[in-house]
């Protein structure tokens, strides 16, 4: 019932409470919080407890982690879900496993002629179906600016997607978002960039070339820019912007607006 889901999560809340001083180290690492409102801040701290509550993270050796270490993975973990109803997007799984490096996976592809090629590929994230979640340490640190790169959000990513089975590129859409207006952005960049790819393996995509393997990594890939590189998300593929701050129901573009245009102020003010 949902009345004792909110006292078990407020019991939650008050025993492990994330004090300012905390939070104020976890957040001098994440720009990508930057100019979050206070309200959204608080939602995303009490989320953020809530997911370590339900997630096991499980380092293995050469990983220190600690708590600030803990909300650091789980602030990005939490902030695409920051606007959307708390109703259990990251059911299905229950452990992270984090690696200190990279780490090797057996790599299964059937080809078009129905030959089945198998190799170890080497991987710096995954995320299995009805499975757990793995990172590679170095990563989740390196993760957290405007820089077009978060490996939380991308492995994430999968886990919403394979809320409607395997990972597909098609995860559940909100009851006002339409399929038809979806599948036509998403296809539509994904055919692009595979078409820039086949013209010109070597070419300098607008964005990560990886998003070309496949629907799902082209969701993954996508999402990772809305939240760490909406400008460049926007100018290559807008409409897929479009779609995805509907699913979201966020705007980080707009977010990031505001703060160059407040730099630029200030920077006026101290000229002047």
């Amino acid at each position: 019932m949902w009345f004792l889901r909110g006292w078990r999560q407020r019991r939650i809340l008050a025993k492990h409470p994330i004090t300012p001083e905390t939070w104020a180290r976890v957040r001098e690492r994440l720009p990508i919080l930057d100019g979050i409102s206070a309200a959204e801040e608080q939602r995303l701290q009490h989320r953020a407890v809530l997911f370590l509550h339900d997630k096991h993270l499980t380092a293995l050796p050469g990983v220190e982690l600690h708590s600030e270490e803990r909300l650091h993975l789980a602030a990005q973990a939490q902030l695409p879900l920051m606007h959307l109803p708390d109703l259990d997007w990251y059911q299905g799984f229950h452990e992270i496993v984090l690696y200190p490096d990279d780490f090797v996976s057996p790599q299964k592809h059937r080809d078009a002629s129905g030959v089945e090629h198998e190799w170890d590929g080497e991987h710096s994230g995954e995320a299995w179906l009805r499975g757990p979640v793995i990172l590679a340490w170095p990563g989740v640190l390196s993760s957290g600016g405007w820089d077009a790169y978060n490996l939380v959000i991308h492995e994430l990513a999968h886990k919403l997607d394979m809320l409607n089975g395997d990972a597909n590129g098609l995860p559940p859409l909100h009851s006002d978002m339409r399929l038809e207006d979806w599948s036509s952005a998403m296809q539509s960049a994904y055919d692009d960039l595979n078409r820039q790819l086949d013209a010109n393996p070597d070419a300098e995509t607008a964005i990560d070339p990886y998003a070309a393997e496949n629907p799902a990594e082209f969701f993954a890939v996508t999402s990772e820019y809305f939240f760490s590189a909406p400008d460049l998300l926007m100018q290559a593929y807008p409409k897929v912007y479009t779609q995805l701050q509907a699913f979201y129901r966020q705007d980080p573009l707009a977010r990031m607006q505001r703060l160059e245009h407040g730099h630029k102020s200030e920077t006026n003010a101290t000229n002047g």
